[in-house]
């Protein structure tokens, strides 16, 4: 007996199993060929306004393809993208056994525009109201369009004019059968800010915090409109500010209070600074070949001190720099803890790549500019060990020159960074890339002071100079490529005035054939009139200085003038009656200056050390000699390093030989020398008559104190001391002592407005006093 005769209900029932699996299988299989059909045709169908072209190039259904059901629904997901169409339908037909045809019907938006009005819409243009909504006068209207267009136009009056009471009411446009679109705006009142305040705060002050925003108030109704994304700019810009300093945890919100009305309110930004975390560990990993501990004693974070941001990055250059000079791609990272006890770990990690060198440098962007302009500020040249600290050397040498764009908003500078610098290639090639910008300018100033009376001043300057490029055609000149693109300096200057009058006109090659060398030629005329004469001057000068270093530069010169004293007064003293007429002088002249000053209009750290010597023949033959200190020492600055209060000293000693003419003598007094005394009210006097000295030392200490938070206005206390006298003697030492005021006024350029007040201490009976001394000037 088998296995069948034993079990006959177990087999029939394995039968029937087998069987059904067999036709299920067999059903599935028909039902999936049915459901992937092969697509013989697309037919788009009911358009009249869109083109068939457009919408089968929309399509991703194909002929010869299977039907793909997520295919189709992107590609009617597409369609609706198109404001022409309202609704689209999916059919198929069947041709055959597997084969469909794919029809999209689709049903368009019926009206066209016939116009498109915004009654009610003052403060915005009508262009700038079109580019809005995107909606023009032919298109096909689209309610969905128009709703659109009414949330752009209310967030441009609400979140942008600072109109926050801005209603937009759609009139027409959003209804079947339309055919205009019409936008009803009540634009409501401009909310003014009418006070910015802070609570919370104990960093700083609220002025200096203010100096980080920018919403302002209002003024006299002018300005500080109220602008919503404007503030929330402002906050981001709060916290970073804080962070930077260690305040890790700080929060910022704000608020409007509303003042009497719906047109002011006064912004309010409630700071909760939290703690102020401290540096904890310093750790740093990465080089094999430096102690940690040198590496350590590098950085400028110490361990206790309160937490910079600055500090931080300058760390992070200082090990990059270190690596750089070898030809090491270094890249530093950095890695902070913040811990619960207020102290925040740091570790560098310093990752080292192999050597490089320089292959190729290649230069883009200077379209006027010469190639040999750009490539002598690169110290880099092709087969040299890569030096990385030396790209943003390069970089700030082509920022000095001030020939090419540069916004830090926009992020538009001369760069200069290497090409493939992760690559397996050890020799790097070099990009520097520039933008061009307008380098000439023609500037109209006006100036008063108490030394010179009221003058003006026509300026034109070209920084991109081009002696050996005259123009080729009159489009060429008119173009502004003629004479430019060497990097020469030019400037035309006319100074008409009650008292002083000059005229010159000077070029200057600062890297004379390629050269550290530097080569200038000026020529002058120029009046000027004193109580005791009348002097003109009519000459030239040449220069040539070499650049030494950073800091040292050594110049020779020499000038040629034909100097005239008028206007002599019959009583005068042989010492003026001497000079009488006209002067020949020729002057050769070798000077040494050491410059270290972080700023050349207002230094706070540094010094200036310029020594002269210059012998003269002519008319009258006698030496000279100069030299001048100026040191600046920064005793105070508020918590995040603004605010400076500066301590400048000034010392300045010259001697001329004996046959020296008056015009080329020493005299002291007024702004800039010795407050106190009038311009050129201190020294040897015959009858009432300055006649000049031979020897001069004058010294001055001055303390700079900002009283606005901007550092735009502060205050100066200072003593003015020294002599003038025909022999080296200090017996009529003069002191002064005094006060006054800098304002600087951004519209009237970087140059501040200086008003002083100064009190002769020890003078001389003969001296000239002048209690208030001042200097205003401006250029447009």
């Amino acid at each position: 007996m088998n296995a069948t005769d034993r079990y006959p209900c177990t087999a029939r029932r394995l039968a029937l199993v087998l069987a059904a699996c067999l036709i299920g299988a067999t059903v599935s299989l028909a039902q999936t060929a049915a459901v992937m059909p092969t697509v013989v045709d697309v037919i788009p169908s009911g358009n009249q306004q869109v083109p068939t072209q457009r919408i089968m190039a929309t399509l991703n259904t194909r002929p010869g393809q299977e039907y793909n059901q997520a295919v189709v629904d992107n590609d009617v997901r597409e369609l609706y993208k198109n404001p022409a169409i309202k609704e689209v339908q999916v059919r198929l037909a069947e041709t055959g056994p597997g084969k469909v045809v794919v029809y999209f019907q689709v049903t368009e938006h019926a009206n066209r525009i016939q116009e498109v009005l915004y009654p009610g819409a003052k403060h915005i243009s009508k262009e700038d109201l079109e580019s809005l909504t995107g909606l023009r006068k032919g298109m096909v209207l689209n309610p969905v369009a128009v709703q659109v267009g009414r949330q752009a136009i209310l967030r441009k009056y609400t979140q942008e004019k600072g109109r926050l009471f801005t209603s937009v009411d759609i009139l027409e446009g959003d209804k079947p059968g339309d055919t205009r679109v019409v936008y009803s705006v009540c634009e409501g009142d401009t909310v003014k800010v009418s006070a910015i305040e802070f609570t919370g705060i104990e960093f700083v002050s609220e002025g200096r915090l203010r100096t980080l925003l920018v919403s302002s108030k209002t003024f006299l109704g002018i300005g500080g409109e109220y602008n919503p994304m404007m503030v929330e700019a402002d906050v981001g810009k709060l916290i970073e500010y804080y962070k930077s300093y260690g305040f890790h945890d700080v929060r910022v919100s704000r608020e409007l209070i509303w003042d009497q009305g719906a047109s002011r309110a006064k912004l309010v930004f409630h700071v909760q600074e939290g703690r102020r975390y401290r540096f904890g560990n310093i750790q740093v990993d990465g080089p094999k070949d430096l102690p940690t501990d040198q590496m350590i004693a590098l950085c400028a974070a110490r361990e206790g001190n309160h937490y910079n941001e600055n500090e931080v990055k300058r760390d992070q250059e200082i090990f990059k720099a270190m690596r750089g000079y070898e030809g090491i791609n270094a890249v530093v990272n950095r890695d902070l803890t913040f811990k619960d006890n207020g102290e925040v770990n740091v570790r560098y990690e310093v990752i080292e790549r192999p050597v490089n060198t320089v292959g190729q440098v290649i230069v883009i962007g200077n379209t006027t500019t010469k190639q040999n302009v750009i490539l002598r500020q690169v110290p880099l040249y092709p087969g040299q060990i890569l030096s990385y600290p030396d790209l943003r050397v390069a970089e700030r040498n082509l920022g000095r020159l001030n020939i090419f764009e540069a916004d830090g908003e926009k992020g538009i500078r001369p760069t200069v960074e290497v090409l493939d610098p992760d690559g397996p290639n050890p020799v790097k090639d070099i990009l520097v890339s520039v933008q061009e910008t307008r380098t000439g300018s023609l500037l109209l100033g006006l100036g008063v002071n108490s030394d010179a009376g009221l003058s003006g001043s026509i300026v034109l300057n070209e920084r991109n100079f081009d002696i050996l490029r005259p123009p080729t055609s009159l489009d060429d000149l008119l173009s502004g490529r003629a004479f430019r693109g060497a990097g020469q300096e030019f400037r035309l200057e006319a100074v008409p005035g009650t008292v002083v009058q000059r005229y010159t006109a000077s070029w200057r090659e600062p890297f004379l054939f390629d050269t550290p060398f530097s080569l200038g030629v000026s020529g002058y005329y120029y009046t000027r009139i004193f109580d005791e004469y009348y002097e003109t001057r009519l000459g030239g000068r040449v220069t040539v200085g070499r650049r030494l270093n950073d800091y040292w530069t050594v110049t020779g010169g020499v000038r040629a003038e034909s100097v005239e004293v008028l206007n002599i007064p019959f009583f005068a003293p042989a010492q003026i009656y001497d000079a009488a007429g006209d002067n020949f002088l020729l002057g050769l002249r070798a000077g040494l200056t050491r410059d270290s000053r972080d700023s050349f209009l207002r230094p706070t750290e540094g010094s200036l050390v310029e020594l002269g010597y210059e012998q003269c023949f002519g008319t009258f033959d006698f030496p000279v000699l100069t030299a001048e200190l100026n040191k600046f020492w920064t005793v105070y600055q508020r918590a995040d390093g603004s605010g400076r209060w500066v301590v400048a000293g000034r010392s300045h000693v010259g001697w001329a030989g004996d046959d020296a003419p008056v015009f080329e003598r020493f005299y002291a007094g007024g702004f800039r020398s010795m407050r106190g005394f009038e311009f050129r009210g201190v020294g040897p006097n015959v009858n009432g008559f300055m006649i000049g000295g031979n020897f001069q030392w004058l010294n001055s200490v001055e303390l700079q104190v900002p009283i606005l938070a901007n550092d735009q206005l502060y205050a100066v206390a200072f003593c003015d001391s020294g002599t003038v006298d025909t022999d080296v003697t200090l017996d009529n030492y003069r002191v002064t002592a005094g006060a006054g005021l800098r304002i600087v006024v951004p519209m009237l350029g970087p140059v501040p407005i200086a008003l002083d007040f100064g009190f002769p201490i020890v003078k001389a009976d003969t001296d000239r006093k002048q209690t208030f001394s001042f200097w205003v000037g401006f250029f447009n």
